[in-house]
């Protein structure tokens, strides 16, 4: 199991997220940002608002690089035995 936190993953705040992969942890992220979304918590719109930005960037390929550059700095990490 590995460990990254919300603002590894482009959001707002220090919250951890534990998961065997990489997609699983990046569900748990969107849940999570859902959730602050829904809440209107200033700081995760903010960052939301980042991301959908990234998506709008004329070079097309910009969000699978950022989703790539994510998925290696997951695989890079130890695993955390429980």
């Amino acid at each position: 199991m590995k460990t990254m936190t919300c603002k590894q993953l482009g959001g707002a705040c220090d919250k951890e997220f534990h998961a065997n992969t990489f997609d699983e942890i990046e569900e748990m992220s969107k849940s999570h940002g859902m959730e602050m979304f829904q809440k209107n918590d200033k700081a995760h719109v903010e960052a939301m608002h980042k991301m959908r930005d990234l998506m709008k960037t004329s070079d097309s390929d910009a969000m699978n690089e950022w989703r790539e550059d994510k998925r290696s700095e997951f695989e890079a990490l130890s695993e955390v035995r429980n």
